[in-house]
């Protein structure tokens, strides 16, 4: 490999040829800030906040300037502070400066970098703003009074997830980041994922607060409020609060959620069992009767939304399951209801979730029964955080408490659902079983794990060969997708997650910085957190629930019965590919 040579800050350092004096940067531990910035995603030298100088008649973008032999660059000159107080200072002038309301207010790039440059709110430049409004009719709320046109926003949406509903429109000082026709978020081909959120540097992209009505659900002595955290929240949450990421806190949110107030708490991790059972009779139906293949998981909303809007002659193959707290909540206003004597109308099902695409799967008519909606509000694993901090409640120093028993009992394949793979792990462990009538000895799936963005692998159960693969991000079953549509690949059973790296990095959960994102990929230790509470459980296979299976003994009889059906399974529908 070539290697250049340069000088930077009066520190020689060697880097491979092509690399940019960012990279260079970084590799002689020298800082450089950045705004536009964001790794191998949105690299576009936008925001001039990482210039330097080469000696060239003007300062450069460290972020896109390729390094040369000999270069001597400077990093810290005056001329360089000034003109990044100068950048910063035009940018704000052009900002809602609501910086103590705003949600972003001590994780915001932009309000670090001026408190690192003292950028005041009254600037030099203080003068016309662009016109702009606030796009609320959808689960991700849009400010473009806050936003920096850094287009990484627009970068993740295209370049990763394949949507591409957002772009710059205008020009010069009018320039904003918009749909097509100006139309809100709401009417487009949006999937709600949020990654969007998770990589905006301001306050500019939001999820809908929805703890509004969680509190006056709460405050209702009519209402019998129920809650139920996702498997992936509890690998984040502890962040919000200072706890090291990759960090499990399952006992510490149950702790927090009773002392915020809730009638039950419940896990979702009890349902994703019950997806299991449901999911892995439906595939071995589909293998033995001559159904649709190769079955898909539904379980994320976001691609479900996605597969609606761009692949709908997929629709047939996706399994007919709810996801799993969509399962819960028709279960807590059914057999639950019946059980405590509580009439379904007056019970309120909250669920936590890493996933902004939660609220709009929520808001689905096809997913109720008898005039109710199975779930009433879903609330982020950041909403949560701000409960708990709102509520004056010590997050660390929670004692472990356990869920609510029944509907919160919960096996390790189900908490492995937060990650890529562990759905399709889950159901392989039930279904091996199932299908050889053996005992499966070793529980991890190996082959199904990890970051790389399409999956495969094949297993032979019995005779039946079994051909699964695995995706994460819509982009990457996109790929998938066609290569199935082309009959290039086969396969008899797929799962797919529409964030990156699964669950885990839903856009619900804790913003992770750039920066910070380098160091330590959330995808990763999030991840490790799920897997070693999965070894932890004296119980990893879904099947062998004794929470379950009492509810099939003396409610659903069995795995796709016609009851199973009414409660636990729904159906979709084709949406105009761009609107």
């Amino acid at each position: 490999m070539s290697m250049i040579t340069l000088t930077i800050d009066g520190v020689q350092v060697s880097v491979p040829a092509g690399s940019t004096v960012l990279e260079a940067a970084k590799a002689a531990g020298i800082h450089i800030p950045t705004l536009c910035y964001m790794k191998g995603l949105n690299e576009i030298g936008a925001c001039r906040l990482c210039v330097v100088d080469t000696g060239a008649r003007a300062l450069q973008a460290a972020c896109v300037l390729p390094v040369s032999e000999g270069m001597n660059v400077k990093t810290n000159t005056p001329a360089v502070r000034n003109a990044r107080k100068m950048n910063l200072e035009l940018l704000l002038s052009n900002h809602d400066k609501k910086c103590l309301s705003c949600v972003r207010s001590t994780n915001c790039e932009l309000q670090k970098l001026c408190n690192e440059y003292g950028v005041e709110d009254e600037n030099r430049y203080a003068g016309s703003m662009t016109e702009t409004h606030i796009d609320d009719k959808s689960p991700i709320v849009r400010n473009n009074a806050k936003c920096v046109l850094c287009r990484r926003c627009v970068a993740v949406c295209s370049k990763v997830q394949h949507v591409g509903v957002i772009g710059p429109i205008k020009r010069g000082f009018n320039t904003q980041i918009a749909c097509a026709w100006g139309d809100p978020l709401a009417d487009t081909a949006c999937i709600n994922c949020g990654q969007c959120i998770a990589v905006c540097p301001t306050g500019a992209l939001t999820e809908r607060d929805d703890t509004d009505k969680v509190y006056a659900a709460i405050a209702d002595p009519t209402k019998h409020v129920v809650v139920q955290p996702a498997p992936a929240v509890r690998a984040a949450l502890g962040e919000e609060f200072g706890i090291p990421m990759g960090t499990s806190v399952t006992g510490k949110m149950a702790c927090a959620l009773r002392r915020l107030g809730f009638d039950k708490v419940f896990d979702t991790d009890f349902a994703a069992d019950l997806t299991i059972m449901e999911e892995a009779n439906e595939l071995i139906d589909r293998v033995k009767n001559g159904g649709v293949l190769p079955m898909i998981t539904s379980c994320s909303p976001g691609w479900i939304k996605f597969c609606e809007h761009q692949y709908p002659d997929f629709l047939p193959n996706l399994s007919s399951c709810k996801s799993p707290h969509e399962m819960e909540g028709a279960v807590i206003k059914s057999y639950y209801a019946e059980k405590a004597g509580i009439d379904p109308k007056d019970i309120v099902v909250v669920s936590v979730m890493p996933c902004t695409a939660k609220k709009f799967e929520a808001a689905r008519p096809e997913l109720g029964h008898d005039g109710m909606a199975d779930v009433d509000i879903v609330i982020t694993t950041r909403e949560l955080a701000r409960m708990i901090k709102k509520s004056g409640i010590d997050f660390a120093s929670l004692p472990e408490e356990d869920f609510d028993e029944m509907l919160g009992d919960s096996t390790g394949a189900a908490v492995i659902f937060g990650v890529t793979g562990g759905v399709m792990e889950a159901a392989l462990r039930t279904a091996y079983e199932a299908i050889t009538g053996k005992k499966l000895e070793k529980l991890e799936f190996m082959d199904v794990r990890g970051l790389e963005g399409v999956k495969e692998a094949s297993y032979n159960l019995n005779g039946l060969d079994l051909k699964v693969a695995v995706a994460h991000s819509t982009g990457a079953a996109a790929k998938l997708l066609d290569a199935v549509r082309s009959g290039e690949k086969s396969y008899t059973f797929i799962e797919i997650m529409g964030c990156p790296g699964g669950c885990v990095n839903g856009g619900g959960q804790p913003i992770v910085s750039p920066a910070e994102r380098e160091k330590h990929d959330p995808r990763v230790l999030r991840a490790q957190a799920i897997y070693a509470e999965d070894a932890a459980k004296s119980v990893r296979k879904s099947h062998e629930n004794p929470s379950i299976m009492k509810l099939y003994d003396e409610y659903f009889e069995k795995p796709n019965s016609h009851k199973a059906h009414e409660l636990l399974h729904t159906h979709y529908t084709a949406r105009p590919k761009y609107k």
